[in-house]
């Protein structure tokens, strides 16, 4: 992040805010290790000129800094950043969004709303969605297993009888996944993050599809990456759009969702599938399949780690979204000597996973009530979705496609409303939204919103959406 794109993005107002405004800048640039610890800052001279303030203006904002304790000051030679690290703050870390509807503040207000907040912009089932007698049931199973598996530490792979059920359930998919290429992990987010540390450095490109899962780009911000996006199509990527990424960008990297795509709802077809992996070859890129969606989809969409054959394309899930997330099991398939490099990452960072989470989720898959919940969350999620999709059109919302499954409808609201402005109004009223650019690298997403049609049971939300929208309008 360069000076002049954070200057921009900061108040201006007098003497008082361009001075707010430098420190602002300076303070964004350590927190994001653009000016890692004893860094010399930009001299006061060429500082007040790339900002468009004043000599004076500058040097107050570096005392300032020193006084912190941010900085240092070398008489004759500039200021540093001081050799203590600073935290490193991630909301600072790319595109400066409004805090009032950035990734963070969806995702946080969401895990922090009490009872009365309604959530259409959150990323999970409601409570009483999720099979709750079968959870208990399966509780009361694990409570009578023998006392290891209540004290000990896991293995480094994971539950082998686990492992071997998901083994075959992908294999039903055309993916062949040995029990020995499968890595348990506590969710699908520590799934990433585990590859991420392994695959990519620091100023690595990494590829991302726009709109994306808003929590890539988090995840990738933290590992100080490039991020680029490529549009996304009713049918996957844009491929022409890709292509050129890859030659001119040369990516180490590629984050994408199988089945059913988050936010959008896009399925990729056949053809696109080709394609990709045709460039990612070529290119040399590494692909990470993110498929905790998968089982909610009616029809199964190409895997790019079946054409593949986990060659290049590395297969993660999670029963977060369709079991419970208060035991949370997640799972990577990859080839074998990824595999080997991440048992050895687990164990430096976590040491070993939850046996009881792994057995649990094994007791509800293998004697089909996780199979018969799916079959009735589907068609349930087939009713609502058509149910929500009726109340937007009321409010001239419309979906970008029909999605053939899943929790989301990625909408487009009336023309000249900024989805951001409406979720701050709607948070005003205990209403958590998910406005576009919160999934956008380019941020061309200012008109879109996801809803989440399993969070959109109460009338509040359509009410509460249309007071927002209104005064979005006027204030625009």
């Amino acid at each position: 992040m360069d000076i002049s794109t954070t200057s921009s993005q900061g108040g201006e107002g007098g003497e008082g805010g361009q001075l707010e405004r430098v420190m602002a800048a300076m303070r964004r640039r350590i927190s994001a290790r653009a000016l890692p610890p004893g860094a010399k800052l930009p001299s006061i001279r060429g500082c007040a000129k790339t900002m468009g303030v004043s000599t004076s203006t500058v040097a107050e904002a570096y005392g300032r800094l020193v006084a912190e304790g941010a900085v240092q000051a070398r008489p004759g030679s500039g200021f540093y950043v001081t050799r203590t690290p600073q935290p490193l703050a991630l909301a600072e870390i790319g595109p400066r969004l409004e805090r009032a509807v950035d990734p963070f503040w969806v995702s946080r207000q969401s895990l922090e709303a009490g009872r009365a907040v309604l959530k259409p912009g959150c990323g999970w089932l409601p409570a009483d969605w999720m099979p709750e007698a079968d959870l208990r049931r399966a509780l009361r199973e694990v409570a009578r297993a023998e006392t290891a598996v209540l004290t000990d530490y896991g293995t480094p792979l994971g539950h082998a009888p686990l492992r071997q059920l998901l083994s075959r359930r992908m294999a039903a998919q055309g993916v062949v996944a040995p029990p020995a290429q499968i890595l348990l992990t506590e969710s699908g987010t520590q799934a990433i993050d585990m590859l991420l540390r392994l695959l990519v450095e620091p100023g690595d490109t990494v590829l991302v599809d726009d709109p994306c899962y808003f929590n890539f780009l988090a995840l990738l911000r933290a590992h100080r990456v490039e991020i680029v996006g490529v549009p996304m199509t009713p049918a996957g990527p844009d491929v022409e759009a890709f292509a050129a990424v890859v030659a001119s960008h040369r990516p180490r990297l590629y984050i994408t969702n199988a089945a059913i795509h988050n936010p959008t709802g896009a399925v990729l077809s056949p053809s696109i599938a080709h394609r990709l992996l045709a460039l990612c070859e070529a290119g040399d890129v590494t692909v990470i399949e993110d498929d905790i969606f998968g089982d909610f989809e009616e029809e199964a969409a190409p895997r790019l780690a079946a054409l593949d054959g986990l060659s290049r394309v590395i297969r993660i899930g999670s029963f977060s979204k369709t079991l419970t997330a208060a035991a949370r099991c997640g799972y990577v398939a990859a080839r074998p000597e990824w595999i080997a490099a991440l048992v050895d990452l687990k164990i430096a960072t976590s040491f070993g996973g939850s046996p009881v989470a792994a057995e649990l989720t094994h007791a509800l898959l293998r004697d089909g009530s996780y199979r018969r919940h799916l079959n009735g969350l589907r068609e349930r999620l087939a009713r609502t979705t058509a149910d929500v999709r009726a109340r937007l059109g009321v409010l001239g919302i419309r979906p970008w496609i029909e999605p053939r499954g899943g929790l989301f409808l990625w909408c487009a609201l009336p023309d000249g409303i900024d989805a951001a402005a409406v979720a701050r109004r709607a948070m005003a009223h205990d209403v958590v939204l998910a406005p576009g650019n919160v999934f956008s690298v380019s941020q061309s997403a200012g008109g879109m919103m996801r809803f989440n049609v399993a969070q959109c049971g109460d009338p509040r939300v359509f009410s509460v959406l249309a007071r927002a929208m209104e005064g979005a309008a006027a204030e625009g």
